[in-house]
């Protein structure tokens, strides 16, 4: 930082270089610092967007182990239906159901858990059980499955600043 705040002649001079020369080292130097404090931002951004999800998948698994164990008890009790209709061909909990049937972009509020639950799932129980055509399902399914590969582009990719770090953190 300091070398990049000398005036251009001074440092030319004292490094007896042409000014080009330092005008090119300094925007150099520039250049580094810059893409450290972006690679700083993004390594923070990173985090955050992980503990989100953290967050968020704590708060959908609660919510759904608060839900489904009710709701499975209540088809076979109150109501003495058994799962043999549309639903029975599907794992999906209704939690999930409901978030694919009423988002817009189900795949962006799902977890990565629910996601792979909704990609392993055939493309006809799953238009069966949201009751809609089975091109629109194999679209959910599709858009499910670019989700789930750009979180683990993304992980990836936090693996790969966090180890670039460390190995930056141990040289002299």
């Amino acid at each position: 930082k300091v070398l990049i705040d000398v005036p251009r002649s001074e440092l030319a001079e004292e490094l007896a270089q042409s000014q080009t020369k330092v005008q090119v080292l300094q925007d150099t130097l520039q250049q580094v610092l810059d893409r450290r404090e972006e690679e700083r931002q993004s390594r923070q951004l990173l985090e955050l967007y992980l503990e989100a999800l953290k967050n968020e998948d704590s708060i959908l698994s609660k919510a759904a182990e608060s839900e489904t164990v009710p709701r499975a008890e209540m088809d076979v009790v109150d109501t003495g239906t058994s799962r043999t209709g549309p639903s029975a061909q599907t794992a999906l909990s209704d939690q999930i159901l409901a978030a694919l049937k009423d988002k817009p972009a189900p795949e962006l509020c799902l977890d990565s858990q629910d996601l792979e639950l909704v990609l392993k799932e055939d493309s006809e129980a799953l238009a069966s059980a949201l009751r809609w055509d089975k091109q629109k399902a194999q679209a959910l399914q599709q858009a499910c499955d670019q989700e789930l590969s750009k979180r683990l582009q993304q992980v990836q990719a936090l693996h790969s600043l966090r180890s670039t770090s460390k190995g930056k953190k141990t040289l002299p």
